[in-house]
């Protein structure tokens, strides 16, 4: 046994496919494979069964990510430490985000957070909505999460700033400004695709306000989205601080406005020194 197979165990259970986490290691997709195979033989036990197209943890193997991922902590924190200047406080910072919110904290926390403490060491893990990102702290992928509260009460929650939602429609649709709640009742939406994330939490909002939109375009192509909008075929609610080019598109707030609150969670044990100190710097720009 050794850690670069512990590694390789552990990313594939991230990941859920060999070849995906073969791609985000960086190292050839038979090799992964190898070497989880040899992992197997010398354990005796069997680590992932085939599911769909990917693979999925046993109960065996479950019980040895959990072991592996305090093992490789334990190794990463020795080495950020050796490798740390004179008075750094070393450690690895793992935060989870969902979809929606991680180009902003890949563009602005982190990298800001990182040049007041270039000994962190900073991974980010890949969430699809606000369910998925409480998993991955729950259990012990992720220190903290970036999401959408409010969250379980299992999560202790630190909210950051809220978010207005906007309507983004086609320049010739008579609407009042701001646009009246109630408004939405029969327009034409473009909306993320059923069973997405994204879609459960804009259902959530619409619920909350009572009313019913009709889905023009179900799609999680957000890049069309826009596209869609200039065609006519709906109008798009979405953030007004992740809003692109919209030249030629009408950008209306809602009376009352609506919004959602982002935060940082995590579980109730006490957090790595790393993860306090981003918790504290995060509120501080928040």
């Amino acid at each position: 046994m050794n850690l670069r197979q512990l590694r390789y165990v552990v990313a594939t259970a991230d990941h859920g496919t060999m070849t995906a986490a073969a791609q985000a290691l960086f190292v050839a997709q038979p090799a992964l494979s190898r070497a989880i195979r040899e992992l197997e033989r010398e354990l005796g036990v069997e680590l992932f069964a085939r599911a769909g197209r990917g693979v999925a943890l046993t109960d065996s193997g479950e019980q040895i990510v959990r072991y592996a991922r305090d093992a490789l902590r334990a190794v990463d924190a020795i080495e950020a430490f050796s490798a740390a200047p004179a008075g750094a406080r070393p450690g690895e910072l793992r935060v989870a985000s969902t979809s929606t919110l991680e180009p902003e904290l890949t563009a602005r926390l982190l990298p800001e957070f990182a040049r007041e403490q270039p000994a962190a060491r900073i991974r980010v893990v890949r969430c699809d909505g606000r369910e998925s990102a409480g998993a991955a702290v729950r259990d012990g992928r992720a220190d903290l999460a970036l999401t959408d509260l409010p969250v379980p009460g299992d999560l202790a929650a630190h909210p950051l700033e809220q978010r207005e939602i906007v309507l983004i429609s086609p320049p010739g649709l008579n609407l009042r400004e701001p646009v009246p709640q109630s408004a939405l009742e029969g327009l034409r939406l473009v909306m993320p695709a059923r069973g997405s994330a994204r879609r459960t939490e804009l259902d959530g909002v619409l619920s909350r306000i009572g009313v019913t939109p009709i889905p023009a375009v179900e799609s999680n192509e957000r890049g069309a989205w826009l596209t869609w909008v200039r065609a006519g075929v709906g109008s798009l609610m979405w953030y007004r601080n992740q809003i692109e080019t919209v030249e030629g598109l009408a950008v209306r707030s809602f009376m009352p406005p609506i919004t959602t609150t982002i935060g940082l969670v995590h579980t109730r044990r006490p957090l790595p020194p790393v993860a306090r100190e981003f918790l504290a710097f995060a509120k501080s720009r928040g």
